[in-house]
This record gives structure tokens, sequence and C-alpha cells, in this order.
């Protein structure tokens, strides 16, 4: 599928899953574009938002959701072989999107968002879990945080991952998620950089820190050579 819905500047994407008015406010205010995953139009309403685009197979959104929203904010892909978070991105264009209400309640739902990062190599897609933000580590990254900022390394495959600036290195490290991974490290002040040679690795840090991010991120897209969606 195409992009229905395209923007030049951010998207905010809802899901269905935990979600409070301060996540949602916090990635608006950097991704002013909202759009919602099936049963996350129910609770963008819930918060006092209108989704400008609905997009899912509609097993979750409410008929009430559905009514308020009207037919013409509703954009239905009825396959079920992927989910509904996958459905959105394929739909959507941004040169950066903020994913929230995709974490919180059904771990399988959260996993599955995981994996969905890993698939769309390309892009920038942030998920802000509340209190974490959860990316795809590009090839390199280099962020200033303060002093025992948590940042959290997750190998989703085996991948190599250097670093400068953190309380524990990594160079040299065989990440692998059955072996070593990278969870828990810190910041030790001042400038960290991190490199990495496959597009297997996620970062986590806090909330706190999403427009330092935003602003760090090397533009789109972060693997050049990884088609999207693959």
């Amino acid at each position: 599928m195409s992009a229905h819905y395209a923007k030049t500047d951010g998207i905010t994407l809802v899901g269905g899953g935990s979600l409070d008015a301060a996540t949602l406010a916090r990635a608006l205010d950097h991704a002013p574009n909202l759009v919602a995953a099936d049963g996350g139009g129910d609770l963008a309403l819930a918060l006092g938002y209108t989704p400008d685009l609905v997009i899912g197979d509609f097993d979750s959104l409410t008929d009430a959701g559905r009514a308020t929203l009207g037919e013409a904010r509703l954009l239905e892909v009825p396959q079920q072989d992927n989910t509904d978070f996958d459905k959105a991105l394929a739909a959507i264009d941004a040169p950066v999107i903020l994913a929230v209400g995709f974490s919180g309640g059904r771990l399988d739902h959260t996993l599955a968002a995981m994996n969905a990062l890993a698939r769309n190599k390309n892009r920038r897609i942030i998920i802000d879990t509340g209190e974490d933000l959860c990316l795809l580590l590009p090839p390199e990254l280099t962020l200033t945080l303060h002093q025992g900022t948590r940042v959290s390394l997750f190998p989703l495959g085996p991948v190599a991952c250097t670093s400068q600036g953190l309380e524990w290195p990594t160079h040299g490290l065989p990440f692998t998620p059955l072996g070593q991974i990278g969870t828990s490290n810190a910041a030790s002040g001042g400038q960290v950089t991190l490199r990495c040679d496959a597009p297997a690795m996620l970062l986590l840090i806090p909330e706190t820190e999403l427009a330092n991010l935003l602003n760090s991120l090397p533009a789109a897209p972060l693997w050049p050579d990884a088609a999207r969606g693959q």
C-alpha cells in the first residue's frame, strides 16, 4: 500500500495500549498531525483529540468511536496477516513518526511494535511509552546527556555497537538477544556516541530526552540500503 496520508512535518500515531494525556501532548508538540491505529481512535477521543485518520481492520474500534469519527476519517485495511501498527505505518509517511499507546496492556502487542521498528529500518520512528523512548539505532548517533542518564541497548539480532561516553563501554561485545545485551547502562556525562554495524539494535532512553533525540537523529533514511518495510 502506498502512503495514504503524507506530511512534511511529524505524525503522532496512537495505538490502543496504555497512554496518558501528558505523553500524547508531548508527542503532538513535536509531531502535530494525529493518526490512530484501530482502537487508538477511541483512546485519542477519550483524551480529547480527534485523529485526522484511523487505520486498521477495525476489530477494536468501537461503534461509538466509529460514529464520532465519521467514515471519511476511516481507512480500513482488512488483512489479518499483520498488526494495526504495521497497517498504519504502511499508509502514512512523514519525516518522523512518534508512536504512543503501543506499550502497556498486552505484552505481545509491545513486542510486535519493536518488531515493526526492525522491519522499517530506514524510517525515523520513535515509540514513546510514557517512560522510555525506543527506536532502532542508526549507524551512528551522538547525544549530549547528563551524567547518569539511562542508556539501554537491546539487540534484535547479532550486532556490534561501539560507544564513547558510557559508564560501561561496549566496544568488542558480541551483542545478541540470546546472549550479551546492554540494558541499564548510563551516560558518563557529555557526549555519548553509539555506532553499530547492522540495523538490529534498539536504543532506549528516558522520555525526557525526546527533543534532544529528535535534534540528534540523522535524516531519513536511517539505513539507506534498507528497503522500506523490509
